[in-house]
């Protein structure tokens, strides 16, 4: 499993938020109307320096909005689809803001079978997952990752 390690700072997103109580296929549903209201928030999304966006997220937490991985076996949380934004940015009506800790992320390709291989890969090095897992797309290259926070056992 290729791994690599990144220090990332505190982040804001506004996307659309939704629950796993919503059952199944919530996910898609949520990026579906986040793209399709787009509009509505690309003025306020992060850009590099080159013009292009910085990053879509799409951010967990478990139910408290702790940014604690989702419960009962990663079945069971919240979700934000939406935009990497400035920290000062506020979110339209109908959108919702999330500002993720600052946290040292061990970085994998997103796959099918990925989310559980990476979770192993980390116990075989030594580390634990310190919080809610991510998906990032980034935008330059629509390469999709997740980012998973870690701590050292």
């Amino acid at each position: 499993m290729d791994l690599r390690f990144v220090q990332k700072g505190a982040f804001s997103v506004i996307g659309k938020l939704g629950s796993t109580r919503e059952g199944e296929g919530f996910i898609q549903q949520l990026w579906q109307e986040a793209n399709a209201h787009f509009p509505e928030i690309e003025p306020l999304a992060q850009r590099e320096t080159d013009g292009s966006f910085s990053g879509f997220w799409g951010l967990m937490s478990d139910e408290g909005m702790h940014f604690l991985p989702w419960e009962e076996d990663f079945t069971r949380g919240l979700y934000l689809a939406g935009a990497q934004v400035p920290p000062d940015a506020q979110p339209p009506a109908g959108w919702v803001k999330w500002t993720a800790p600052a946290a040292e992320y061990a970085v994998a390709a997103a796959g099918p079978e990925a989310f559980r291989e990476t979770l192993a890969a980390l116990e075989e090095q030594g580390l634990r997952l310190a919080g809610a897992v991510y998906d990032h797309t980034d935008p330059r290259t629509g390469e999709s990752f997740q980012y998973f926070p870690v701590r050292r056992l």
